[in-house]
């Protein structure tokens, strides 16, 4: 009553050309509910409200969330084209001119087009991400292989969800990053949380956590730190760093031995129960603690916890999935739950906190390097033919898969790829072994650069296209259950900005490709054209109509036709996606992390996010309040370390590992493990802690080890320049 005689206050003084827009936040996937307030005789957005009828998150909103709006009108917006004049300024900021539409395409198409002439059709790539629409994600990939026909696209959700879609399609045949709908996860009795410091990355989802402890059920979380929602979990599993996979394995060989495995489920849903049995009886509680650092009685109690529980929930995030194994680890946790039959049925399942706005829908639909919309594989001949049938060309012009994100980079540098089409990502920041990365941009004979903000990767363009922000166009994402969304367009382009799915469809006609995009006049005509190409596919969002969308306040793919409703709820009916439909329970040896510590670097390295930003903070270090907030990175360091060391708080520190070197100032907290520091990794140049991970990457997921190197820290001598 008092929330709602508020809200009538708020209509009573609202601007008399004020109007709301329904939309969603900009940032995770949670995608917030939200109103933006327009003022309509100004064309500008004036504020924002939270959406009390968006059903995941009912009203809340994080600061960043709030403050999203705030980017749209920012001073720092790049309004009209910029072309380099001075080469030899790449990699700064300055050295540009503003120029005109046509000259930069005209520009776009010669270069482009001699490189190819040259050097061969893959001699370009296209890098993307996926903070944007599945519109924007699916024709970024029919541009890179119908617009330039090159084989060399691949997205910055390598650096993200990766892992996850890796172990997902091993276990189950299908990648969809919630088996179940957010609204279960406050009705479960146990939630097993592993690798995400969810109160600060996902703070939306914490009322629905804190709500289990309330009811009776327990929480707990495997994080190396004591992150907030580690510190009121009913058992802290605190590992060292890339150890996750013996953990699970240890989890898992206490709940076959106690004997919680559900027999039934297993005998008739699964394959590999009886080789990963006999793989994980080495991984006693003995054997598990000294590999991870984890008390014995803390893993036993986990188990029981986990194993008694009526229904429980295993999730994770970036924790567990940035990691040279981060395909095993979300496999080995994935086994917890097929073992006991926790899965296919409502309150029980596995979730992975998604990172980015689309992370699910941008992986989906053609940005990775071997898939095509829907989930098809290129390698399919059947999934080319249907995909080439929808796009007007023969199966035979499809190019062939190409690499993931960070061996693009590495073909920079051998002079394999010569020409960038950048959009939607700045991974001068957020790739690993940055050295090696901003080496490969600077080398590329011709860059373009699609960018609302001019990002550290921007700062490598020969020409930077001045694209909009989220409110400033239409389309649908996926949000982290796998729930279709909409996006409204609250405010028209300010300056010369255009919607990326524009800028594609005029530089195809630029390259004389345009019988392939000119149909496509709006973001609407885009929709129902993706829809088509997914059709049929494992990610099948032909049945998500925009209509149906906003009837149903979102749509849970799969969705086959117009009387879909779609599927909140995955494998009810016990049938995975495998051939025979059944999942698949993984034996995994353990591996160490790439690097382990020694007697030069004694220490582990981890990184992560803090709540005031996003990513590579190009847009929430823009924002002041944000700023404010968390004005500059820093390293987490225990006292009996710091101790160790001879290090005070607030002190400027050297930290450097076998890649690099950077200085940061030291917060001495009791929050993070003797053997371990923590930096946050939204901050820029010399600052960005990129600069000394690893990029040892996955086998499958091809994912770099962020969570995990071999790092040593540097006391400075007094009056020492930084």
């Amino acid at each position: 009553m008092q929330r709602d005689k508020f809200f009538r206050e708020i209509e009573n003084v609202r601007h008399p050309n004020e109007t709301l827009v329904k939309t969603h936040c900009s940032y995770c996937g949670m995608q917030c509910g939200m109103n933006l307030r327009v003022d309509t005789s100004t064309n500008k957005i004036i504020g924002v409200e939270p959406r009390y009828d968006w059903p995941v998150t009912v009203g809340k909103m994080c600061p960043k969330g709030v403050t999203a709006y705030q980017q749209t009108n920012h001073d720092d917006r790049i309004l009209k084209p910029l072309i380099r004049d001075d080469a030899s300024l790449k990699g700064t900021q300055e050295g540009f001119r503003e120029a005109s539409w046509e000259e930069a395409y005209d520009l776009i198409a010669e270069k482009f087009g001699e490189l190819q002439s040259n050097y061969g059709k893959d001699s370009l790539s296209v890098f993307s991400g996926v903070s944007m629409t599945n519109e924007k994600c699916y024709l970024t990939g029919k541009f890179a292989r119908v617009g330039l026909g090159t084989r060399y696209i691949d997205y910055n959700g390598r650096f993200c969800m990766s892992s996850a879609a890796g172990g997902f399609l091993r276990s189950f045949g299908v990648d969809r990053g919630s088996t179940l709908p957010w609204t279960d996860v406050h009705e479960t009795d146990c939630l097993f949380i592993a690798g995400s410091n969810t109160a600060e990355c996902h703070p939306t989802s914490m009322f629905r956590v804190w709500a289990v402890q309330e009811r009776g059920g327990y929480l707990i979380v495997a994080d190396p730190r004591e992150t907030p929602v580690a510190r009121r979990a009913d058992v802290h599993l605190d590992l060292r760093p890339g150890t996750d996979l013996a953990l699970a394995n240890g989890i898992l060989h206490l709940l076959i031995k106690n004997g919680y495995a559900d027999e039934e489920f297993v005998n008739k849903h699964t394959n590999g129960f009886e080789e990963t049995k006999e793989l994980v009886k080495d991984f006693t509680p003995e054997t598990t603690s000294m590999i991870t650092g984890v008390a014995v009685e803390k893993i036993e109690r986990a188990a029981e916890i986990y194993g008694k529980a009526p229904n429980a929930i295993v999730m994770f995030a970036r924790g567990i999935e940035q990691q040279h194994k981060g395909v095993d680890n979300v496999s080995g946790y994935t086994n917890m739950a097929l073992v006991t039959g926790k899965i296919g049925r409502p309150k029980a399942g596995v979730a992975t906190f998604t990172g980015q706005g689309n992370g699910q829908g941008g992986r989906e639909h053609g940005q990775k390097s071997d898939l095509l919309p829907g989930y098809r594989k290129i390698t399919n001949p059947e999934h080319v033919k249907a995909v080439s049938k929808v796009w007007g060309i023969d199966p035979e012009e499809m190019p062939k898969p190409g690499v993931s994100a960070y061996e693009m980079f590495e073909l920079m540098n051998e002079k394999t790829i010569r020409g960038l089409y950048l959009l939607c990502s700045n991974p001068a920041v957020s790739a690993p072994n940055l050295n090696v990365v901003r080496k490969g941009l600077k080398s590329l004979d011709f860059m373009v650069c699609s960018d609302f903000f001019l990002s550290e990767s921007a700062e490598y363009a020969d020409v930077i296209l001045p694209s909009v922000t989220w409110s400033e166009d239409e389309g649908t994402v996926t949000n982290l259950e796998g729930r279709i969304i909409k996006i409204n367009k609250a405010q028209e382009p300010i300056g010369e900005s255009k919607p990326d799915w524009q800028i594609q469809v005029e530089l195809a006609e630029r390259l004389g490709r345009g019988k392939y995009f000119s149909h496509l006049k709006t973001a609407k005509d885009v929709a129902e054209e993706f829809r088509l190409a997914s059709k049929g596919g494992y990610a099948d969002y032909y049945g998500a109509t925009w209509d149906k969308i906003d009837k149903q306040d979102g749509v849970f793919w799969p969705c086959k036709d117009e009387d879909d409703k779609g599927t909140p709820h995955m494998f009810l009916d016990k049938k995975f996606y495998h051939p025979d439909g059944k999942a698949k329970i993984c034996a995994l040896p353990y591996r160490p992390p790439a690097e382990e510590p020694d007697e030069k670097y004694p220490l582990r390295l981890t990184t992560g996010r803090v709540v005031y930003h996003y990513l590579s903070g190009n847009q929430t270090r823009r924002i002041k309040f944000l700023k404010d907030m968390c004005p500059d990175p820093y390293v987490e360091v225990h006292p009996v370390t710091a101790a160790k060391y001879g290090i005070q708080h607030d002190e400027n520190i050297r930290l450097f590992t076998r890649r690099g070197k950077a200085y940061y100032k030291v917060k001495i907290t009791e929050a993070i493990r003797e053997d371990t520091v923590f930096v946050p990794y939204h901050f820029g140049h010399d600052e960005s802690i990129n600069l000394l991970t690893i990029a040892a990457l996955d086998p499958i997921s091809k994912m770099p080890e962020f969570k995990a190197c071999a790092a040593e820290i540097e006391k400075l001598d007094s009056g020492k320049v930084l």
